[in-house]
């Protein structure tokens, strides 16, 4: 059994929480959370302590983490705080309630976390530090990106493909062969049709713009373009020596 510690004390660290308990002696571990509100600092969160700030993970060589915070507000913070922790990726944990369906043939990356009732199909591959709330069903050869999160009673039809950081209000529907792109967000309740374009909001049924994405997930978007072109800019400095 690892040692697992859960980076955020708010709500989704503490569903996750709920989840490795109920996964018992088969799962994790769990040895508290880290939080960087001093308020929290000493103090337990539905009986797990929290050690201390986010940055101690880096004084705890022997345990893993999967990282939980974020909002609609700003979707962005989990993949800020992976980036600021810097640490490799075999550090992180994957997640799964133990009454989520994850068949042979789905794949699930580090970091991510599947939560209670939720359904994996046929064929779903499932990024990494990716949230996905309860009772979402991800049906045949759908594809979500790392720092996705799904938040509950979402359904993606076969085929659908979110781009990194997107997110999906709960109770959404996405059409099969549809893709939503690079932290875009999807209001709560809406039915998406059509491909939502990166860094924009789409709300109602059917769903439509409504407007730019916040400027953290903005931000964000700008940040992992310039990756991108750095590192295909390396791949032909390579490529020419």
């Amino acid at each position: 059994m690892n040692d697992l510690v859960i980076i955020g004390a708010g709500g989704l660290a503490r569903e996750t929480a709920q989840a490795v308990r109920d996964a018992g002696a088969g799962g994790h571990r769990l040895l508290g959370h880290l939080d960087d509100d001093p308020a929290l600092h000493g103090v337990e969160v539905d009986g797990v302590p929290v050690l201390g700030g986010c940055d101690l993970a880096r004084e705890l060589p022997h345990a893993s983490f999967v990282v939980c915070v974020g909002s609609p507000r700003d979707y962005a913070a989990r993949a800020r705080l992976v980036r600021r922790l810097g640490l490799p990726a075999d550090r992180y944990a994957t997640v799964v309630h133990p009454s989520a369906v994850v068949p042979a043939g789905c794949t699930v990356g580090p970091g991510s976390v599947i939560l209670a009732q939720t359904v994996l199909t046929a064929a779903v591959r499932v990024g990494s530090h990716v949230a996905v709330m309860p009772q979402t069903v991800l049906t045949h050869d759908d594809e979500v990106g790392d720092y996705c999160t799904l938040a509950s009673g979402v359904r993606l039809g076969g085929g659908a493909r979110l781009e990194p950081g997107a997110y999906l209000g709960a109770g959404s529907l996405v059409r099969e062969y549809t893709t939503i792109g690079a932290w875009s967000l999807v209001g709560m309740g809406s039915t998406v049709l059509a491909d939502v374009p990166p860094g924009e909001v789409w709300v109602g049924s059917p769903a439509r713009r409504l407007r730019a994405a916040n400027p953290a997930a903005l931000e964000q978007l700008r940040s992992d373009d310039t990756d991108a072109l750095a590192q295909q800019a390396e791949a032909r400095e390579v490529k020419g020596r």
